[in-house]
């Protein structure tokens, strides 16, 4: 049996924590800015934690 590829195109948009948690980048930087409120424009300088659910999909889309 050949060994499995990796789908580059998603382990280039999600990383893994030690633990196993996927962050992602937020989504909506690249222009509009000036008219979101400094929270939402602050908050989008974070990576986010995906849910459970989309945690496994995500994890077994990326070995496939």
């Amino acid at each position: 049996m050949p060994k499995l590829k990796t789908r580059k195109t998603i382990s280039k948009r999600v990383r893994t924590t030690k633990k196993g948690k996927i962050k992602t980048r937020s989504a909506g930087q690249d222009h509009f800015n000036a008219r979101a409120s400094g929270k939402k424009t602050r908050n989008k300088r974070r990576d986010n934690t995906l849910g459970k659910s989309n945690t496994s999909n995500v994890k077994n889309a990326i070995i496939k």
